[in-house]
């Protein structure tokens, strides 16, 4: 009971700093002070968060930055290469500069002019989902402003079939708190038509409404879905149009559209999840949070 305990305590210490780097990439970010605020020393945190996530704390930082980079890069093409290094947490052009060659193998210049192209449509191949959907300009668009909440998650890595297992927990979780009115959310950090899937980070999340809204005894983590504004796509399809939409809004809708996207990630809010039910159909309303030029 107590390594249970314990192994719980070290989950939700890791992805409440997970979801901090999330939210802070445009910063410097302080280990320091952070370590100092959790009460422990940053020797601990580190250890615990490389058991938990599998990398190291800077590890984790430095991919965030960049493949944040690398998705500005191509849908705020009036950002220049300073003020898009500056928005994902470096504090000098050429140290992003050197960073991004060595983990894309081309400048941010050439990334930009076209090179993620070949990168992304390599990606796609792998992902066998050539014969679905690749024109979305039907659907139908929305402007809001979505109000900022709570939402309960278990995070994976990897943009693989296990989001399958991950839902089934999430509805295992649902019906043991007894909750009977929510929101069903699929968080994308990484735009995984330019990021190598088993890279990916996905969260699952539940927004409970009405009096499930603060659930004192679970063993699951919080973080907050934030207040933004966001041009929405409604969509009904199969698993892998999910990917051809994210690459179709942020490679050509996006760069075109006259807004820019900001550090904060897409979500789709599932009217009808696809992992819970047998015929594999989702029905949902895709979230791109921007900013007008």
């Amino acid at each position: 009971m107590h390594k249970k305990i314990t192994n719980l305590k070290h989950s939700k210490l890791s992805n409440d700093l997970m979801s901090y780097i999330y939210d802070n990439i445009q910063t410097e970010i302080n280990l320091d002070q952070i370590s100092y605020e959790m009460g422990i020393s940053k020797c601990h945190l580190h250890k615990i968060f490389k058991e938990q996530m599998g990398t190291a704390i800077y590890e984790t930082i430095k991919s965030i930055r960049l493949q944040k980079a690398s998705n500005i890069l191509i849908t705020n093409k009036y950002s220049t290469i300073t003020e898009v290094s500056n928005m994902c947490g470096y504090s000098s052009q050429t140290s992003f500069i050197r960073a991004f060659k060595q983990r894309f193998n081309q400048t941010p210049k050439f990334w930009r002019k076209g090179g993620y192209k070949e990168y992304s449509n390599q990606i796609l191949k792998s992902t066998q989902v050539s014969s679905f959907r690749s024109d979305f300009s039907s659907l139908e668009q929305s402007l809001i402003k979505v109000k900022p909440r709570m939402a309960y998650y278990i995070r994976q890595k990897g943009y693989s079939a296990n989001y399958k297992q991950v839902w089934e927990k999430m509805i295992a979780w649902i019906y043991t708190n007894g909750i009977m009115q929510y929101e069903q959310i699929g968080i994308y950090h990484d735009n995984p038509t330019i990021t190598p899937l088993e890279e990916c980070h996905y969260v699952a999340c539940v927004v409970p409404k009405g009096d499930h809204t603060d659930l004192i005894n679970t063993n699951l983590p919080k973080l907050e879905i934030q207040e933004c504004l966001c041009v929405t796509f409604k969509i009904e399809g199969k698993h892998q149009d999910i990917l051809m939409l994210i690459q179709w809004v942020y490679h050509e809708w996006l760069p075109n559209s006259g807004y820019e996207t900001i550090t904060i990630p897409s979500y789709m809010i599932f009217e009808k999840n696809h992992f819970n039910n047998n015929d594999g159909v989702f029905k949902g309303v895709y979230h791109v949070p921007v900013k007008y030029v």
